[in-house]
């Protein structure tokens, strides 16, 4: 009975063991995981931009005149980022929630940050989602016009506004993210700043939604700080995917 007793006992401490292990492991598979849609998002948006930029997208202080001819004129090309954008959405709220429970997994510092990064991300996406189907409803509406209509107008200054509107939520979900991986031992101090700092700019923009919706050059505070978002999620699913 001794010897049997002994041998269950070896048997549970093995089990026992075996289990960090085991929980070590799925941390680090989910962490690459994690690392890897941060990439893919990343990659996927600087694609979307630079169909914009290619085709020389207008800014919302040109002329109706130019925009109604950009949009006529590139109808075909802008399939491309408007369907892009459909992976954007999911590729967003993978992010946020997986960030989420990687970051309870490693004890729940930062938590509440995380939290704050997929609410504010699942904003981000309604918001984004709304911008794309208001330039969406702007090709439609430029084929087969001859000269701008006040409701061409009308739609392009919501699409204007509606990004708008998107900024401080970008900028809430940037800061959510820098300061969860941070807090959580996931990233360096310097991306906690970067976060911080990068993200400040798009909810300060955003302030300005209805000087941008009329082309003002604020857009371009807001721009900056998704360019600053786009170099975090690059460096910072680069860091997750090494461990």
């Amino acid at each position: 009975m001794n010897t049997q007793n002994l041998s269950e006992n070896k048997s549970v401490k093995m089990n026992e063991s075996a289990k960090p292990a085991i929980a070590v492991g799925n941390q680090a598979s989910t962490t690459r995981i994690v690392g890897v849609i941060a990439l893919a998002y990343a990659a996927s948006m600087i694609a979307q931009n630079a169909v914009f930029g290619v085709t020389g997208a207008p800014d919302y202080s040109d002329p109706i005149g130019v925009v109604l001819a950009y949009h006529a004129e590139n109808q075909g090309a802008l399939a491309i980022p408007f369907g892009l954008e459909a992976m954007n959405m999911l590729l967003l709220l993978f992010f946020v929630t997986g960030l989420h429970g990687l970051v309870q997994r490693r004890g729940g510092a930062g938590t509440d940050w995380s939290r704050l990064a997929v609410t504010a991300g699942a904003t981000l996406s309604a918001l984004f989602a709304l911008t794309i189907a208001t330039h969406i409803a702007v090709v439609l509406a430029a084929d087969g016009l001859t000269e701008p209509t006040p409701a061409f107008e009308l739609m392009w200054q919501l699409h204007a506004a509606t990004f708008a509107l998107s900024l401080p939520a970008l900028g809430a979900t940037f800061i959510g993210a820098a300061m969860a991986t941070h807090d959580s031992g996931l990233t360096s101090p310097w991306q906690r700043l970067l976060g911080v700092a990068g993200g400040s700019l798009p909810i300060l923009a955003g302030f300005g939604n209805l000087a941008i919706a009329n082309g003002s050059p604020l857009l371009l505070i807001g721009v900056l700080g998704l360019a600053v978002w786009l170099i975090w999620l690059i460096v910072t699913g680069l860091r997750l995917i090494r461990g």
